[in-house]
């Protein structure tokens, strides 16, 4: 078996996010030169980093990395390159061997010694959950072609291994405790902590921020650094001049939703951060589940209570199309009838999976 075979079949071990970038980064440099990468995982809605693991040089500029991938015109975005046909491109391709052309290079990378770098998003089903980012020093040759094949060929794995270890086991069934209010969740890693709230300055510096903020980001992240989520949803906000929001798994299991918004006229931002539900994640939760579009669309309909003729009429199916899509989703969730799905999807008890 060859290294790269190796490299796919680490991909369903069943490694959790950071387990798989660590080996996955170590692995990978046995085959093909690299030397920095940046390798993130993502909130497949938006794109937008939730968490990364980045090698030195790089990671004394990833606030400059993430201001260039949210709020600046150049080659290779990943976002770009999730929707597109080729999600895997090199900078050289990119620019037609003008590395010069791109901002990213001229201001972030040439200062630093690299040279070419190798861009991919990691898809599975249609969602991007992950983007990698190589990196050569100039003095070393571009990107080959067969090394771009390398990379597209391992890079929907890496996707799929990414999914497959977010998918949810921390929302158990929990005998609610004494005084539970409306703004309060059970969390996999002990009482109950609610909403919190961050400000930033312009330049994205922390300006303030409540306990219950200060609890959720020593989750996403090191105490004395703004995590990778933080930032990224900011810099969007920034960016788009409207509110930005992403959906993050913290390192206990937690599920949290980070919403950035424009507070009073002077530029700073409020980044809410707020714990949710099994039920509140959506469409994320099937996602991570594996669920196609067309299986979503029928459990999205069975969880709302319809019955298999209402489905059968609302989405212009035949039965037996229904009862398809309904068993397939039963398997991929773990469950054996839709009153467990929806103790599942909905209520956040365990699978039989």
């Amino acid at each position: 078996m060859d290294r790269l075979e190796v490299l796919i079949q680490r991909c369903y071990a069943g490694l959790d996010a950071d387990q798989l970038r660590s080996e996955v980064l170590a692995r990978l440099r046995g085959v093909l030169t690299v030397d920095a990468a940046f390798f993130a995982t993502v909130d497949p809605a938006t794109v937008l980093f939730t968490s990364a693991m980045v090698d030195e040089p790089l990671g004394a500029i990833t606030e400059q990395f993430i201001a260039n991938e949210f709020g600046q015109d150049d080659v290779n975005k990943f976002a770009v390159l999730a929707g597109g046909r080729d999600p895997v491109r090199s900078l050289g391709q990119a620019t037609k061997g003008d590395w010069g052309s791109s901002p990213r290079y001229v201001e972030l990378m040439r200062p630093l010694g690299l040279g070419d770098e190798l861009r991919a998003a990691l898809m599975s089903n249609g969602r991007c959950w992950g983007v990698l980012c190589l990196h050569r020093e100039t003095a070393e040759a571009g990107f080959a072609e067969q090394e771009v094949q390398l990379v597209r060929r391992l890079a929907p794995h890496l996707g799929e291994g990414l999914r497959l270890g977010l998918r949810p086991t921390a929302f158990e069934a929990r005998e609610p405790g004494p005084g539970p209010t409306d703004h309060t969740v059970w969390y996999a890693g002990g009482p109950r902590v609610g909403p919190g709230v961050v400000v930033l300055d312009t330049r994205l510096r922390m300006q303030s921020s409540s306990v219950e903020a200060d609890h959720w980001l020593a989750e996403l992240g090191s105490a004395d650094e703004l995590p990778v989520a933080v930032r990224s949803v900011a810099a969007r906000m920034q960016l788009d001049q409207a509110t930005a929001r992403l959906k993050v798994r913290t390192r206990a299991g937690d599920w949290l939703q980070l919403q950035a918004s424009r507070l009073g006229d002077e530029g700073r931002i409020v980044v809410v951060i707020e714990p949710v539900t099994p039920a509140q994640l959506g469409s994320l939760l099937l996602d991570l589940h594996g669920l196609t579009p067309a299986q979503q669309r029928v459990t999205e309909l069975l969880l709302r209570g319809y019955s298999t003729r209402q489905i059968v009429e609302r989405l212009c199916l035949s039965p037996h199309t229904v009862q398809e899509h309904a068993r397939a989703s039963f398997d991929k969730v773990g469950v054996g009838s839709r009153r467990e799905l929806v103790s599942v999807l909905l209520r956040g008890s365990a699978s039989r999976g």
